[in-house]
């Protein structure tokens, strides 16, 4: 069955970058888009990013602002998401999903979740 595992969270202060990565298994991930979505204490789980099975096309959030870069490793079948400038409202858990339509990441395979807490 499908399996995701989100690694690379942690304590970091504003300013600071991080680099999440997702292990996947279980299915052909060279041949899906892939999604990271976060969701901070409180509030609703939100998208960050898509890329293509590819990894040559990615969609942001507004909120990114150039902060953030996914990418993927086929070969490898793990997901990126390098996290620059981060700030106190980057705190979230991160999450890592099968595919890139809103059911896929809301309802579809998605991991445990990596926490990311911006603070100083």
């Amino acid at each position: 069955q499908v399996q995701l595992v989100e690694s690379g969270g942690g304590l970091v202060q504003p300013g600071g970058s991080l680099r999440l990565s997702c292990a996947a298994s279980g299915f052909t991930f060279s041949m899906y888009p892939m999604t990271w979505v976060r969701q901070a204490p409180g509030k609703e789980r939100e998208w960050v990013t898509s890329i293509d099975s590819g990894g040559s096309q990615t969609n942001y959030a507004t909120f990114v602002k150039g902060r953030f870069i996914a990418s993927r490793d086929n070969a490898k079948n793990t997901l990126f998401l390098l996290m620059n400038s981060l700030e106190p409202e980057d705190t979230a858990v991160y999450y890592c999903a099968k595919g890139a339509t809103t059911y896929d990441w809301k309802y579809g395979s998605r991991g445990q979740g990596t926490q990311v807490t911006v603070s100083s």
